[in-house]
């Protein structure tokens, strides 16, 4: 499995980068996108890490046009989208796959590092409504909508990952993200 912390990535003003330029933080990274249901998941975003980046936290805003086309901007658009709309000051980067045959290196290694979700007790809203729609997930480790997120720790292991509609303020994301900074 790659090291997730040495996977080339762009920010989204197109400067070469890593996780690794985050050594020490704990990493909360998103596929995120602006014309989606989730959206405002970037206003919680932005308060969780407005709440814990002083304790060495950082939320990485990917964003991704495989679920809905509800990405198709520019790295330009998408930034002055986020700034504007839900002043996003987190470290965002430039468009990826985060699904499909050109998923990108750093979600294989995610997934691969955490192939299951935490949900919800008793399950995820989302993925019932999914289920009564008949809709089928082919692959249950792959990131099935906007705003999944993956928890890393200090020393750059993947230790949770959070289906979409647990949102950034939900006490189960911000327990995780409290135990992986007091590690």
């Amino acid at each position: 499995m790659a090291n997730i912390t040495e996977i080339p990535v762009t920010t989204i003003e197109g400067a070469p980068a890593s996780l690794g330029d985050y050594q020490g933080d704990v990493l909360l990274v998103v596929n995120v996108a602006s014309k989606c249901g989730h959206t405002p998941q970037y206003e919680g975003l932005q308060k969780v890490y407005d709440q814990f980046k002083d304790r060495g936290f950082q939320v990485l805003g990917f964003p991704a046009n495989n679920f809905g086309g509800q990405e198709p901007g520019t790295e330009e658009e998408i930034a002055e989208f986020c700034t504007l709309n839900y002043g996003v000051t987190f470290p965002m980067f430039s468009k990826i796959s985060v699904a499909g045959e050109d998923r990108h290196p750093l979600y294989n290694a995610l997934i691969e590092a955490r192939p299951s979700h935490t949900e919800h007790e008793g399950g995820s809203p989302m993925m019932k409504r999914w289920a009564e729609r008949g809709r089928e997930i082919e692959d249950p480790t792959a990131v099935r909508w906007n705003f999944e997120k993956f928890l890393v720790d200090r020393q750059g292991n993947v230790v949770d990952r959070f289906i979409t509609d647990l949102t950034p303020e939900d006490p189960i994301v911000l327990t995780a993200i409290e135990d992986a900074l007091g590690r």
